[in-house]
C-alpha cells in the first residue's frame, strides 16, 4: 500500500512510521526510513531533523527499536520530528544485531544527503516550510565504539529482551581497551552493566580482535561504569571500623540491592574482601551475570529489593539467601540462616523508559518507612550508599530531606557527568582513630580506586 504523503504534513505526538526506498547511491538496495513524532508539543514551528544510521550497525536496537529511536531524538533538544535513514536490513526488523565494525561513512553520506534532501522536504510538516526557506539539519550520531560483537540475546520475566555483547571502544592511551556490556532492548542506548574484558591467554594484542578466535574474561579488578568509583569511596567514611573489623579476623558484610551484572558485587568482594550479598528482581540477568561477568562466590536471592529489606527489618519471617549456582527465592526456607546486620547498603536500583528516561532510586523507595527499615538493618556504624539520577530537584531534595530525618549524618559525591549522584548516610558518627598510614583498608581501598573520589565526599 502506498504511503500517502500527506501524513506527514501534522507533527503527531509519538507517532511512528517506517518503510523502504530505493536507495539512490547503490540502487540494488533498499533504504529503511523510520519517522518519529516527539510526544511533547515544543513549538508552533517544528524543527525536523536526519540522522544516517552507521553502516552495519542497522540491526542495532539504537537503530532499528521505536524505543532506542525515541531515546535519540529525546536528546537533540529542540527537535519536534527526528528522521532515521539506514540500509534495509535483509533479515526484517525481527532480526537480531549481530556484529559491528566501524568504517568511514563520509562520503557515502553526503552523497545519500544530497540525493534525498526532496525525500526530507516531503517529509516535513507543512507549517515548516510554508515560508519557503527550509532546511534539514543532519546529526551526527559520535559514540566511541570501534567494533562489537553480540554473544546472547535472552528475555527475562521482569527486563523482557538483554543482550550482552564484547565490544573494543577508543582509547586515550596506546593500549586497545576492551569492554562487555548489557543492555535491555526496552532502553537499548542505556548500558546497564559495562566491564573490562582481557584475552584468557597473553597474545599480542595486534592479533586480538573482538569476535575473533581469541577468548575474553571478565577483569573484575577494574570498575569502568563513572558511578560505581564514587559508590565504593564512601566506604572511606567507614574505614577505621571496617579495619577493625578486619582486625578482629571477620569480614564486613554488603548487602546490594540491585545486581545487574554485578560487577559492584564482585569488586567489593574480590579486591576489598567483603562477604556480598546481592538482591536481584530477574533471575535470568543473575544467569547472564554468572556466565558472562564473573559474578561468583556471592550469595544473591531472586526477589523485590524494597520487600527483601522490609521483610529483613520486621524479622516476621526467616530470609535466606542461596550461594552457588543456584538462584535462591528470597522466602525460601530450606538455605542457610542470615542473621547479621550489614556494615553497608548499597543500592543501584532504577526505573526507565524511552519516554521518561531513567529515574533512580524508583519513586517507591523515597518513602521514609523504606529508609527506617533499612537503617534497621545496618550495624552501628553502618552506612546506606545510594546511586541517585534525580528526574527534578524537587526529586533530589525530597529525597535529601528524607535521610536526614532519618540518618545521623548525610554526604555527597557529585559523579561529575551531569547525571549522577551519590548520597551516603550514616547511622551514627564515627571517629577515625587510626590514621591512614595505619589503616590498611583504607590504604588497599586508594590503591582499588586509584585515589578518585575520596576527596569528593561532601557534608550536606
Amino acid at each position: 500500500m502506498a504511503l500517502d504523503i500527506k501524513t506527514f504534513e501534522t507533527i503527531i505526538p509519538s507517532r511512528f512510521l517506517s518503510f523502504t526506498i530505493p536507495n539512490p547511491v547503490l540502487p540494488a538496495h533498499l533504504l529503511r526510513v523510520a519517522v518519529l513524532d516527539s510526544p511533547i508539543q515544543l513549538t508552533e514551528s517544528p524543527q525536523v531533523a536526519a540522522l544516517f544510521v552507521p553502516q552495519t550497525r542497522e540491526p542495532d536496537w539504537i537503530f532499528s527499536t521505536e524505543s532506542g529511536h525515541l531515546q535519540l531524538l529525546l536528546s537533540s533538544p529542540g527537535i519536534s520530528r527526528l528522521i532515521l535513514i539506514g540500509n534495509n536490513r535483509i533479515n526484517g526488523p525481527d532480526s537480531s544485531p549481530l556484529t559491528y565494525h566501524k568504517r568511514d561513512d563520509a562520503q557515502y553520506v553526503k552523497s545519500l544527503e544530497s540525493s534525498l534532501k526532496p525525500l526530507f522536504f516531503a517529509l516535513s510538516p507543512k507549517v515548516s516550510v510554508k515560508d519557503g526557506i527550509f532546511d534539514v539539519p543532519v546529526l551526527d550520531y559520535e559514540d566511541n565504539l570501534i567494533c562489537s560483537v553480540v554473544l546472547e540475546i535472552r528475555a527475562g520475566i521482569f527486563v523482557s529482551e538483554m543482550l550482552v555483547e564484547d565490544i573494543e571502544i577508543e582509547s586515550d592511551s596506546e593500549l586497545r581497551e576492551f569492554r562487555r556490556r548489557l543492555r535491555f532492548k526496552r532502553m537499548p542506548n542505556l548500558v546497564q552493566t559495562e566491564i573490562r574484558i582481557v584475552p584468557q591467554k597473553v597474545f599480542e594484542l595486534d592479533r586480538v580482535k573482538i569476535g575473533g578466535e581469541v577468548k575474553f574474561r571478565p577483569d573484575t579488578k577494574v570498575l569502568v561504569h563513572s558511578y560505581l568509583i564514587p559508590m565504593v569511596a564512601s566506604l572511606s567514611l567507614i574505614g577505621s571500623c571496617i579495619e577493625d573489623r578486619f582486625r578482629k579476623g571477620l569480614k564486613p558484610k554488603a548487602l546490594c540491592l540491585g545486581v545487574g551484572g554485578g560487577a559492584l558485587l564482585s569488586f567489593l568482594r574480590t579486591q576489598l574482601g567483603f562477604e556480598v550479598f546481592g538482591v536481584e528482581m530477574d533471575e535470568e540477568v543473575l544467569r547472564v551475570a554468572r556466565q558472562y561477568f564473573g559474578l561468583e562466590e556471592i550469595q544473591v536471592c531472586v526477589g523485590d529489593a524494597i520487600e527483601y529489606v522490609e521483610k529483613l527489618a520486621s524479622r516476621d519471617r526467616v530470609l535466606h539467601l542461596v550461594s552457588g549456582e543456584d538462584n535462591g527465592d528470597c522466602n525460601l526456607n530450606h538455605a542457610n540462616v542470615f542473621d547479621a546486620k550489614f556494615d553497608v547498603i548499597m543500592v543501584d536500583l532504577d526505573s526507565c523508559d524511552a519516554r521518561n528516561g531513567v529515574i533512580a532510586p524508583p519513586l517507591e523507595f523515597v518513602k521514609k518507612h523504606i529508609l527506617l527499615a533499612a537503617r534497621s538493618v545496618l550495624s552501628d556504624f553502618g552506612i546506606f550508599v545510594m546511586n541517585v539520577i534525580p528526574p527534578t530537584r524537587l526529586f533530589y531534595d525530597t529525597l535529601i530531606h528524607e535521610f536526614q530525618e532519618i540518618f545521623h549524618e548525610l554526604y555527597e559525591i557529585d559523579v561529575g557527568n551531569g547525571e549522577n549522584f551519590v548520597l551516603i548516610a550514616k547511622v551514627s558518627p564515627v571517629s577515625s582513630p587510626l590514621s591512614e598510614c595505619e589503616n590498611s583498608f583504607l590504604q588497599k581501598l586508594r590503591i582499588a580506586i586509584l585515589g578518585r573520589y575520596l576527596d569528593s565526599i561532601r557534608k550536606i
